[in-house]
């Protein structure tokens, strides 16, 4: 009956078997194609300027090759033998002056495409984590907070690169490499065929390599998101504590080490992939004007004329071939290494929550605010594809404004699975909960979650200083609340303590502080936050006994004209309960108050007895 027992939640396994079996039915290159188009839909004006620059700058490098040709046979070797100085000089300062402007367009290109790649990786990766927190909470229990980590930090910023210049690289060296065949054919449609012949056999060349380096890359990002996940777990507090208590740090290192080689050995085999590939383009590439000037030779025998000014710049119109042609297979190549990226980036952006609001959301009733009822409410975390036993069955009762409702039963039970099932962080799978008269599902969650605090059992703190995560819950709040609601949680004057009192620094997870003093800061934190229903979740567990007296006659006060929903695990803070619900094995086996409950001699009754035998 633990709440963490299973969930609805296959589809975000991270197993590895299942992982193989996500990416053997991986999006087709073409869909993924049309989802990163449409990353850049918010930017069409800077990528129109972008387009045209490229188009201009691309179509310029046509020119220089035929001013070439000009300059060879009209400047240096005209037909009357002397050189044109006049004409050479023309041709020259043209040429000049056609690269300084290609440069200068290439330059504001860089930026635009520079500015608006950034701007759109930065835009899918708050998108990503938007999307994360709109998730349920049966997401996070079953998937790995550093593979979470791994898909914001690693995948994310692994396509960046392919974000910001695909498009200025795909545009322009093909407009270039369109430019060069024009002025090739121009000049020789011979050679041009020479030049191109071995065209069809890099493309395909290049395809292999491309399959090869996307499978590799797979394996790349997963291996890095496993490193990230023994990170997390390994170098946070609790991680090094449970280290250190079992004397484990060398097989922790051990651990990371064998994943870092395997890292490492992904890492190289992804660089080497396609080097020869690319070695041979660049060797034939680089050795097409030898061949050149070897069919021109054989050309000019058989009395086809070529002037030495259609040799030189024909070959100089090929050389302009090699770096665009290396780029547009280079970003093919990319392009399909991250295929696998961007597959993992928009599985995530697949997962749609499981708790949503209601496209008409009612407002919560202002006349029954604090008013909780649950009817016939049964709730399962059932595993994909299996029918799970029911975690509660049947549950019923009703809470209402300013009552002091108590669960208690064993651990397992459901406590804690109904307090979850208040706020909406999961949805029941029958039944209805109704908040302030209506129906949880019908309501904004932002709204229903406005009116409930909750103080869990495990406190979490942020890195940061007492008074921000006080704040946490009321961001406006002011130094005179904020100091009321640690007074009301009897953890002022322990504040005040400290050397920098409410600027004093918590540490990871709040591990400078006590748990007595972690949970009177979350109680103080719920306070400020001035709900009208709270919901104790074993809130004073972890404090000793005459810190749980004090704080709980300060619960006592604070949540006097409060619903409060308390969890107790000891018995001894809930006896003044308007109501208190013994849950066993998921289901209300008993309810009423204290002296009610012990009359019946029952399962209440019983842990009374339990608890009273151990503390004697």
């Amino acid at each position: 009956m633990s709440m963490h027992g299973g969930g609805p939640m296959g589809r975000f396994s991270t197993d590895p078997e299942k992982i193989k079996a996500r990416n053997a039915e991986a999006p087709k290159i073409e869909h993924l194609v049309r989802r990163i188009a449409e990353l850049f839909s918010p930017y069409k004006k800077p990528l129109a300027l972008v387009i045209l620059l490229i188009l201009v700058s691309a179509s310029l490098s046509v020119l220089p090759p035929l001013l070439i040709q000009g300059a060879f046979n009209q400047g240096l070797f005209p037909k009357n033998g002397k050189p044109d100085l006049g004409f050479l000089t023309t041709m020259v300062f043209t040429m000049i002056g056609i690269w300084l402007l290609a440069a200068s367009l290439g330059v504001w290109q860089t930026y635009l495409t520079a500015s608006v790649g950034n701007k759109v990786t930065g835009s899918l990766r708050v998108r990503m984590f938007a999307h994360l927190q709109s998730m349920e909470l049966a997401f996070f229990t079953k998937t790995k907070t550093g593979a979470i980590q791994s898909r914001l930090s690693n995948d994310v910023g692994g396509v960046a690169g392919v974000l910001s210049n695909t498009i200025s690289s795909i545009l322009g060296s093909s407009v270039t490499v369109l430019a060069s065949m024009t002025a090739m054919l121009l000049l020789s449609w011979q050679l041009t065929i020479v030049a191109l012949i071995m065209l069809p056999l890099m493309v395909f060349l290049q395809r292999r390599v491309g399959q090869v380096r996307a499978k590799i890359a797979s394996k790349t990002q997963d291996s890095l998101s496993e490193m990230s996940s023994i990170t997390q777990e390994s170098l946070g507090v609790s991680g090094i504590l449970l280290s250190k208590s079992f004397g484990r740090q060398a097989s922790e290192v051990a651990r990371y080490e064998a994943e870092n080689k395997n890292q490492i050995s992904l890492q190289v085999r992804q660089t080497m992939s396609g080097q020869a590939f690319f070695a041979t383009v660049q060797v034939f590439m680089s050795s097409i004007p030898a061949v050149i000037y070897l069919c021109a030779g054989w050309l000019i025998l058989h009395e086809d004329v070529l002037s030495i000014g259609t040799i030189v710049a024909f070959t100089t119109a090929q050389s302009r071939l090699l770096f665009p042609m290396m780029n547009l297979l280079q970003v093919s190549l990319d392009l399909q290494t991250s295929q696998a990226l961007f597959a993992r980036i928009f599985e995530y952006f697949d997962f749609k929550p499981q708790v949503t609001n209601p496209k008409k959301p009612k407002p919560v009733n202002p006349k029954k605010l604090g008013e909780i009822s649950f009817e016939n409410v049964t709730f399962s975390y059932p595993e994909a594809g299996e029918k799970a036993s029911n975690t509660l069955t049947k549950i019923s009762f009703a809470v209402k404004p300013g009552q002091y409702v108590a669960l208690v039963g064993a651990s397992g039970s459901g406590k804690t699975t109904i307090s979850y099932l208040i706020p909406r962080f999961y949805d029941a799978t029958s039944g209805s909960i109704k908040f302030s008269g209506v129906d949880v599902r019908d309501l904004n969650q932002e709204e229903l979650i406005q009116n409930i605090g909750i103080v869990n059992q495990e406190t979490y703190l942020f890195y940061d200083t007492i008074r921000e995560n006080l704040a946490y819950a009321k961001p406006n709040a002011t130094q005179e609340e904020i100091e009321a609601a640690a007074k009301a949680a009897n953890i002022h004057d322990v504040i005040m303590s400290f050397p920098k009192g409410y600027e004093t620094m918590v540490g990871e997870r709040g591990y400078r502080l006590s748990g007595g003093e972690k949970q009177r800061i979350a109680i103080a934190r719920v306070l400020l936050k001035d709900p009208p229903v709270v919901i104790l979740d074993e809130a004073t567990s972890a404090m000793d006994t005459n810190s749980e007296r004090i704080v709980q006659a300060t619960l006592d006060a604070a949540t006097a004209n409060r619903t409060t929903i308390a969890i107790a695990h000891r018995l001894s803070t809930v006896v003044n309960a308007n109501v208190i619900l013994v849950i066993d094995h998921g289901k209300i086996v008993e309810r009423g108050t204290h002296s009610e409950l012990l009359k019946l001699k029952g399962v209440y009754s019983r842990l009374v007895k339990s608890q009273n035998t151990l503390n004697a």
